[in-house]
């Protein structure tokens, strides 16, 4: 579990560890380099890292929003520019990472399928 967990943070394939999962920036491989299984499986299957996504994007706003609570009387226009800007940046940065979450999960749940033998 923590090997899974530490290749989730390295963006590394969640099955073998060895090799990355992106290949250039927002552009995740069909398969892994080292050991051969698919990244990238049926139509619909990104919708697991866009919902991770959502979710992460939501709770930082919420936690944003909240924190911001104490000065919102005073400074409301700053603190609505800074969510928003928060909600767009945010889930630029956090792509890959949703994207790495989403196959250590799916590893850990059912494994990732087409293993070179």
């Amino acid at each position: 579990m923590s090997a899974l967990l530490q290749r989730c943070l390295t963006l590394s394939c969640p099955a073998c560890g060895r090799a990355a999962i992106f290949d250039r920036p927002f552009h995740l491989k069909e398969r892994c380099d080292s050991c051969g299984v698919v990244f990238k499986r049926e139509a619909g299957f990104f919708v697991g890292a866009i919902l991770i996504a959502v979710i992460s994007t939501d709770g930082m706003i919420l936690l944003a929003y909240l924190a911001s609570l104490p000065w919102i009387d005073a400074h409301y226009q700053l603190i609505i520019t800074i969510l928003c800007g928060l909600a767009l940046l945010f889930p630029l940065l956090f792509f890959h990472h949703s994207w790495s979450i989403w196959l250590s999960f799916d590893h850990f749940i059912e494994g990732l399928a087409g293993k070179a033998e």
